[in-house]
């Protein structure tokens, strides 16, 4: 629990055999496995080597196949100090180099590099999905592609009015992901749909959408086949 009372949420992603750790708002950390489990886990900025390591994030990912760390929600570089401002834009998609989560500094001779979301006003969360990253606004949603140099990433906005509730509420199934927004349930396999829902006025009535980022979570049933939403 943070001092404001709000849950603290955390998410975490392999990069190779090592740990990366995010708790939402805060700083980006990293435990090395060959260190042992009695060595704890070290903030990225303050490794040495690093460089212009975002301070603060909302939430990391790895992206497996070209092995770049991503975080969403980074600080942006001062462009008159040429270093991380310690204050997180929501719209900025900040990634490392390939093979190199210390190496953030956006230059000719490496893939790091940021971009900055057009459609909404916060990142709500991200998920990995088959080929693509998908990020999700507080409006929309947008796929992430490896397309390799010189822009590393291609960026795409696939849905408007499609916005995720909250960070946890979305599940990835067999490449498709299924998530809430703020005004429905949706599915993407490629394409945007809407699902339908018999229950939706029973939940959209009686939900408080205020704590959506802390109290919404999608979960998947194999037994059964079915997708699930505790809020």
């Amino acid at each position: 629990i943070t001092a404001s009372g709000q849950l603290r949420l955390w998410t975490h992603d392999n990069l190779g055999e090592n740990l990366i750790i995010n708790p939402r708002g805060g700083g980006i950390y990293r435990w090395v496995e060959n260190n042992g489990l009695s060595v704890r886990a070290l903030e990225l900025q303050g490794i040495t080597g690093a460089s212009k390591v975002p301070t603060l994030g909302l939430q990391v990912i790895t992206s497996e196949v070209d092995r770049h760390l991503i975080v969403l929600g980074a600080d942006p570089i001062d462009s008159s100090s040429g270093n991380r401002t310690g204050v997180i834009d929501p719209m900025l998609v900040a990634f490392s180099d390939t093979e190199n989560e210390l190496d953030f500094s956006p230059i000719a001779t490496n893939t790091a590099g940021s971009v900055r979301l057009s459609s909404g006003s916060l990142i709500v969360g991200g998920l990995k999905s088959r080929q693509e990253t998908l990020i999700w606004t507080d409006t929309a949603l947008f796929t992430q592609r490896f397309v390799g140099q010189p822009f590393t990433f291609a960026f795409a906005q696939v849905g408007t009015n499609c916005g995720l509730a909250g960070q946890n509420a979305c599940v990835e199934v067999d490449g498709a992901a299924y998530w809430m927004s703020e005004n429905g349930f949706f599915r993407y396999a490629g394409r945007l749909e809407s699902l339908p829902c018999l229950v939706e006025d029973f939940v959209y009535d009686n939900i408080n959408l205020e704590s959506g980022n802390q109290m919404i979570s999608a979960g998947l049933n194999n037994l059964f086949g079915e997708v699930i939403w505790f809020y």
